[in-house]
């Protein structure tokens, strides 16, 4: 029960974490003594490691746990460059930074543009199994993935999706464990 608690867990704090993003960089950049926003990110993201591996063993888990862990990956290593840039002494040297690194799409597209969406292809994988045992469960996960991919004109969508995910994993996981099936 602890991991699928932290689990959820982690999916509030990337909603929290969101949140804080959504206030702007003005907001993040003065953020002391720590970038609170970046942190709750990628606490929440460790948070649901341990759970992933009490799945159930079904196909869409298989293939969702490495989506999941490379969408984890990238998601901290965004922060990592996101700490970087907060650390920074002002916005031209910021922009300098974000200009060299976007020259480099080996370092851009998995941290900062694509690889991060890994993570919520991953959720909407892991949720399938689940589909006979709670299909309110599994239809918020797949909404919550509907916003976060094709739902780009919603502002501050990821806010919601996150908060959604936890929803939707709440009924999967709390009330519906597929855990005794492996």
């Amino acid at each position: 029960m602890t991991y699928r608690v932290l689990f959820i867990l982690g999916l509030l704090f990337e909603c929290i974490g969101q949140i804080l993003l959504s206030n702007g960089l003005e907001f993040i950049y003065a953020q002391k003594p720590i970038d609170f926003a970046h942190w709750l990110l990628l606490l929440g993201v460790v948070f649901l490691i341990p759970q992933l591996f009490s799945f159930p063993e079904k196909l869409f888990v298989k293939i969702g746990i490495p989506v999941v862990l490379t969408g984890i990956v990238c998601i901290i290593g965004m922060c990592v460059l996101d700490f970087v840039w907060w650390s920074q002494p002002n916005q031209d040297v910021r922009v300098e930074f974000a200009t060299h690194l976007s020259k480099f799409p080996s370092i851009w597209k998995p941290f900062i543009t694509t690889g991060p969406n890994f993570l919520n292809a991953g959720l909407l994988l892991m949720s399938v199994p689940y589909f006979k045992k709670s299909k309110i469960g599994f239809i918020l996960v797949a909404l919550a993935t509907l916003i976060v991919f094709f739902m780009r004109f919603i502002p501050n969508r990821l806010i919601y999706a996150y908060f959604i995910y936890a929803i939707g994993f709440s009924f999967l996981l709390l009330t519906n464990p597929l855990r005794d099936e492996h």
